[in-house]
């Protein structure tokens, strides 16, 4: 099966098994040898490896005893960071609102002052 997605859930988990055996066989373990590494026990591997569903906690031991959990970068990467994103995550800064003035820098009131024709 060249893409392992095309087939059926049971496709996929058989492809699997095949390329979890293929890596165990690269590396002339048993099934026993790499029950050991991982964690899991020798059935679990061999269910594996037969396509049989499992617990993903099984698979990424598996898959780290194998040198091979960066695999799963390639599988399901990081989502990349989208602008809008970040711009709705942002925090608002409120607008402050304008304060009266009470004085203008000179020390006077500007709201005492007069156009000096309203005597």
């Amino acid at each position: 099966m060249g893409n392992v997605f095309t087939g059926s859930d049971t496709d996929v988990l058989k492809e699997l098994g095949r390329r979890v055996e293929r890596l165990r066989l690269d590396r002339n373990w048993t099934q026993e040898q790499l029950a050991r590494e991982s964690g899991v026990s020798r059935p679990t591997v061999e269910r594996m490896e037969a396509g049989s569903s499992g617990s993903m906690t099984s698979f990424i031991r598996v898959l780290r005893a194998l040198d091979r959990l960066e695999a799963l970068d390639d599988l399901v990467p990081v989502p990349d960071i989208r602008p809008m994103d970040v711009l709705r995550a942002g925090t608002r800064r409120r607008r402050q609102r304008a304060r009266p003035r009470t004085s203008d820098g000179d020390g006077h009131n500007p709201s005492a002052w007069t156009w000096g024709d309203e005597v």
